[in-house]
C-alpha cells in the first residue's frame, strides 16, 4: 500500500523508482495505467485522468516473472498485441502492421525471430520482445517494471542504451529497479519509495546514507569517487567478520587439540 504520494514527472523525463521488495514500486506503475482499484486521489497522464483505465499513449512492459509462458504465441504475435491497443475495432493485422513489427524487432536486435515461440527465447530476448510490444504503439509514456532483472550485463547495458535513445526522441520513461549501482545511479532522476515517497531528485543528491537507510530499513554505505556513487550493504561485511571470527576460533581450538590422543575405528572390526 502506498500513502501520501504526490509526484509530477515532466514530459521527456527519464526516471527510476527504487526501493525494497513490497515497497510499492510496481503498485505505483500500475496506478499510472489505471490498474489499482482502491485508489484515492487523482492521476493524470498528459492531462488525461487514468483512474478509469489506461490511456492510449502509455506503453507497459511487465516483469518477465508475471508472464504466462505456456500461452502459445509467436514473437510477432506478441509484438502485434501492442498494435491492437491502437486499433481495437480491427480484428486482424495488415501487412503494414506485420512489417512494422519486424522493423521494431530489427531495431531491438532480434530481427528474424518473429516466427519463434516466445517461450523458446532467452530471458534477454523475451525482455526485448515485450519492449517491442510497447514500442510499436508509439507511446508518449513508457513504463517498465524491472526491465533489467534476470538479464546478463551486456543485455542490461543494451536495454539501458535503447531506453536512453527513446528518451532522446521525446518518450517519457519511468522504470522500477533493484539495481542501485548499475542502473539507478546512472539515471538523471530517481524516486526512493518505501510505502511512501522518501525522496526524489538527482541520484548524486538523493543517494545519501540517511535517505537510503530510510528507504531500505538497512545499514548502507555510500562511496563517492571520481564523480561516481557506489552503494554497498554493510550487513554482509558484518556477517563476513563474524564468520571469520568463528573460523579463527575453530582454528585455534583445533590446534590446541592436535596433541590429544586420537581414536580410530576400523569398520571391518567394529561391532
Amino acid at each position: 500500500m502506498l500513502e501520501d504520494v504526490s509526484l509530477t514527472f515532466a514530459r521527456g523525463a527519464l526516471v527510476g523508482i527504487v526501493g525494497p521488495s513490497g515497497a510499492g514500486k510496481t503498485t505505483l506503475l500500475r496506478a499510472m495505467v489505471g490498474q489499482v482499484p482502491r485508489l484515492r486521489g487523482r492521476i493524470t497522464v498528459g492531462g488525461q485522468d487514468v483512474t478509469s483505465g489506461r490511456p492510449a499513449n502509455v506503453g507497459w512492459v511487465p516483469q518477465l516473472e508475471t508472464v504466462d509462458w505456456e500461452f502459445p504465441a509467436t514473437v510477432r504475435e506478441v509484438v502485434l498485441m501492442g498494435r491492437w491497443k491502437r486499433s481495437p475495432l480491427r480484428p486482424w493485422m495488415t501487412r503494414a502492421d506485420r512489417d512494422e513489427a519486424d522493423r521494431v524487432l530489427d531495431r531491438l536486435g532480434i530481427g528474424g525471430l518473429g516466427g519463434r515461440q516466445i517461450r523458446a527465447l532467452s530471458g534477454g530476448q523475451q525482455q526485448r520482445v515485450f519492449l517491442a510490444r510497447a514500442m510499436i504503439a508509439e507511446p508518449d509514456l513508457l513504463l517498465l517494471d524491472e526491465p533489467t532483472s534476470g538479464v546478463d550485463i551486456r543485455t542490461r547495458d543494451e536495454v539501458l542504451h535503447l531506453l536512453a535513445e527513446l528518451n532522446a526522441q521525446g518518450v517519457t520513461i519511468v522504470l522500477t529497479t533493484h539495481e542501485l549501482n548499475s542502473v539507478a545511479a546512472h539515471l538523471p532522476w530517481v524516486v526512493c519509495v518505501n510505502r511512501r515517497i522518501v525522496a526524489s531528485g538527482d541520484p548524486d543528491e538523493v543517494f545519501t546514507k540517511q535517505v537510503l537507510d530510510a528507504t531500505y530499513d538497512a545499514d548502507l554505505r555510500i562511496v563517492r569517487q571520481d564523480g561516481h556513487v557506489l552503494v554497498a550493504d554493510a550487513a554482509p561485511h558484518r556477517v563476513r567478520d563474524a564468520l571469520r571470527h568463528r573460523h579463527d576460533g575453530y582454528e585455534h581450538s583445533h590446534h590446541e587439540h592436535d596433541d590429544a590422543p586420537h581414536t580410530h575405528i576400523d569398520d571391518e572390526h567394529a561391532h
